[in-house]
Formats: structure tokens, sequence, C-alpha cells
């Protein structure tokens, strides 16, 4: 037997406990990776409260992403090996002591990184690249407007944007954010509870808006975010309201605009595996160069999961929640 957090219906985190698993095993293309470390996103909580649409092919278990040893290979995996440090994609099932995952979601861990600082990146990395490298094509010389400073995929939104030579503007909810924000390089961060991001967006960037923005509100932005885009811009969505909205086409036509709204998690694994060879390839460098580095906010053990998701809930952090197991 081995250990994960379970909950046997949605609520509170409260409801998140480590309880006794079996083991698995991997198939012909999967490795078995010892989990040190996990990272916490808003997705957990999410699916925690009852509210994510879970991939039908998910493995059991909350957690997106993780850090750890290979244990176990699956007899068609050619490019990974029994003790190799690496960091993981997932589907679900990270918070555990053990999880199996397809080879082609496995990345190595970045040198000089720790488990932990591994266990950081893998799903906002792949996230962020997706999404602003190759939906929205973000490029140096051009500007981007990056929602939430302050979780995990604006602080590292933020930092890879500048470190290919895009000018970052973002939107934080408080003043300690806004100077975080500075800090990985922003070139204009907004307090959104005292400024209104679409004037100050425009008065960045001299009236012609931003070339993309990477959203996390939904619903609720839409039409502001429309206001932000340049000529030709792009906007994408990666989470917040799903609720119903009206859009307003002429908004977009007048711009030549184009809007996407993407999740990671259900992608086809061949879809995944593309992603995660182009993290590798493109960002994968950029981290271990240091121009892209952790943003740590807090360290919980597995058995205390309830209580990282009560802190990521309370809007206070700045960076990723990670959780360990005992290997760390």
């Amino acid at each position: 037997m081995t250990a994960a957090i379970r909950f046997t219906r949605p609520g509170p985190p409260s409801v998140l406990r480590l309880v006794p698993v079996e083991r698995q095993a991997p198939g012909p293309g999967d490795v078995l990776i010892a989990v040190e470390a996990a990272g916490v996103n808003n997705a957990d909580l999410l699916e925690r409260r009852g509210h994510y649409p879970v991939p039908a092919d998910a493995p059991p278990g909350l957690g997106l992403e993780c850090a750890g040893t290979i244990a176990a290979v699956g007899r068609e995996v050619r490019d990974w090996q029994v003790g190799d440090r690496v960091c993981a994609l997932l589907a679900g099932g990270g918070y555990a002591e053990e999880v199996v995952v397809p080879a082609g979601q496995v990345l190595p861990v970045p040198r000089g990184f720790t488990m932990i600082e591994a266990a950081s990146f893998p799903e906002v990395a792949c996230t962020v690249y997706a999404n602003l490298a190759v939906l929205a094509g973000l490029r140096a010389g051009q500007s981007v407007l990056v929602h939430g400073a302050g979780g995990g995929f604006g602080s590292f939104a933020i930092q890879w944007a500048a470190a290919i030579g895009a000018t970052v503007i973002t939107t934080a909810g408080s003043r300690a954010k806004v100077d975080a924000a500075y800090a990985l390089g922003a070139h204009t961060a907004i307090d959104y509870r005292t400024d209104d991001f679409v004037t100050a967006t425009l008065d960045a960037t001299n009236g012609r808006g931003v070339d993309a923005v990477l959203d996390v509100v939904g619903a609720d932005y839409l039409q502001r975010n429309l206001r932000c885009l340049a000529p030709d811009g792009h906007l994408v969505i990666i989470g917040g309201s799903a609720t119903r909205t009206p859009l307003d086409l002429g908004e977009l036509m007048v711009r030549r605009a184009s809007v996407s709204a993407t999740m990671l998690r259900g992608r086809p694994k061949a879809q995944k595996a593309e992603i995660v060879a182009g993290v590798i390839r493109d960002v994968l460098p950029l981290i271990e160069a240091g121009r892209i580095r952790p943003v740590i906010d807090s360290v919980f053990p597995l058995a205390q999961a309830g209580r990282a998701h009560e802190l990521l809930e309370s809007g206070r952090t700045v960076g990723k929640i990670i959780l360990t197991s005992g290997a760390v």
C-alpha cells in the first residue's frame, strides 16, 4: 500500500484526508514517480468543491504537477530510467506518495532546483507556453497584460514574457503583490482595487493596447479585456468564471482580434506531450539560466493539504503552495 489525499464528497478543505491506497504499476508508455513534492493549483480547489470537469481518464485524486524520482518504467519507455530526478505534468493524482504518468509528460528537474522548486512549474509553464507562446504567438517587442500577478500562473507568466523580451503589464489585488510583480519583471503593475486596469493599460501603451491578454478571471473581465487589446491582439482565457456573458463582435472585428478559451488538463496525451516538449526546448533553458525563478509562497506536509487549500483560498499568497511527502 501507499498513501494519497482523497475526499469522499465535495466540500470545504476539511474533507481532504490522507488515506491508504493501492500501489499502481506503470503501463507500457508510463513511468511511476515516487512523489517528493506536488504543486497546489486553483483547479484543485474547484475540483474539491465539485465545480471542475474532471476528464474521464484522469487518475483519481487531486494534483496536476509533481516532482520526484522515477521508481519504475513501462516496457516501451526509452527516454527515462529508474532513479531519474524528474517533474511532471499530470491529469490528476499528484497529492500522493506515488503517481503514474505518461512518459511524454515528464520533464527533467532543472539544474540547481530542489524538488520543492521543481514541483512549482510544470502546470504553469505548460499552460503559459501553450497559450501565450503557441496560441497568442507572443514574441519580443510585443506587450501582454497578465491578470493575477500574485498567483502561480501570473508570477510565471510575468517572468517568461519579460525573459523573451515582451513588455509586461499586470494586475494585482494588493500593494504587496504589485511590488512583487515589479520584482518579477513587470513594466507596469496595476492595483485593480484602486485603479481601472483598462485605463491604466491604455495609458501604459500610449493608447495602442496590448498584443495579448492572459486572463484567469473569465466572464467578469471579458468586455474590459477586449478594450485592452491592440489591433490583431489575442485574448486567452485560462480560468475564472464560466457564466454566460455577451461577446461584442463589433469590438473584435474593429480590432481584428481573437479570443481563445482553453483548459490543459483535458487535452489528449499527444497534445500534452507536444507542449511538454516545447517547454523543455524553449522554456527550460530560461529557467536554468536564472531568468525565470521559482516563486514559492508556502510549503505544507502532504497530510496538511486542507491547510494548503485554506491558504490558497484566502487570496494572500504570492506564488505557489507546495505539498511535500516524507521524502523531502
